[in-house]
């Protein structure tokens, strides 16, 4: 079994990638892993640091063949509302992840957060998209929950 030591976020031969795997948000967050690509290809993932891996990031294994990434479709919650700037507000004192659109923003399903936005008057929907929040502080990183 390869295993890929690193990730790049170009492809610098432009050769065709190897394979391709489909992660949602959670499991795109990664330092040591076994996975198994879309079409079969097992490998090992064997980073020096946990890291957030982008869509069409690529796994590059020793062999030199790259495994590109793909956001997986998940169960999130679309939220609207004449109060969005509010209800975002709400959001990331919670510090959750949420990836923030013009007219709409994504969260991660949760039936907790989705009774909070309702009390706000905010508008829901369930939803079935990729999803791609926001970085942390200064747009690096991940924003990570936490008990206050």
């Amino acid at each position: 079994m390869e295993t890929a030591f690193k990730i790049t976020n170009h492809n610098d031969t432009n050769e065709e990638f190897f394979d391709e795997i489909s992660l949602s948000y959670e499991e795109r967050f990664i330092r040591r892993k076994k996975l198994i690509a879309n079409n079969g290809t097992e490998f090992l993932v064997n980073l020096e640091e946990t890291v957030s891996v982008d869509e069409s990031h690529y796994f590059e294994l020793e062999n030199g063949n790259l495994i590109k990434v793909i956001s997986k479709e998940e169960n999130l919650i679309e939220v609207t509302g004449d109060n969005l700037k509010q209800i975002i507000w709400h959001i990331g004192n919670r510090h959750l992840p949420c990836q923030i659109e013009e007219n709409r923003v994504l969260i991660q399903d949760d039936a907790v957060i989705l009774d909070m936005i309702l009390k706000l008057h905010g508008n829901v929907k369930k939803v079935f998209e990729k999803f791609d929040p926001e970085g942390g502080a200064y747009g690096i990183g991940r924003t990570h929950s936490h008990k206050h």
